[in-house]
């Protein structure tokens, strides 16, 4: 799904806990994230810290929205 909305032009992140897959699945764009049951956060940090981790993850995001790459690339 991942290649068919990029070939339409439309620049996709795929957040992604295993990246394999992601790069598996013709991802370009991959921001690894958390844990498999909690991807973009972590029950063991208060509302705070959740609150800045989701902030982190979602901000990698848009940056890798908005970088010009030439291959598949992971955006630590």
């Amino acid at each position: 799904m991942v290649k068919e909305i990029e070939r339409y032009g439309i620049p996709i992140v795929h957040m992604a806990t295993i990246t394999t897959i992601s790069e598996s699945v013709g991802a370009n764009r991959i921001v690894p994230t958390v844990a498999i049951p909690y991807p973009v956060g972590n029950p063991k940090f208060d509302k705070g810290e959740e609150h800045a981790l989701r902030k982190t993850l979602v901000k990698k995001a848009l940056d890798a929205l908005a970088a010009d790459i030439t291959e598949p690339t992971q955006f630590e």
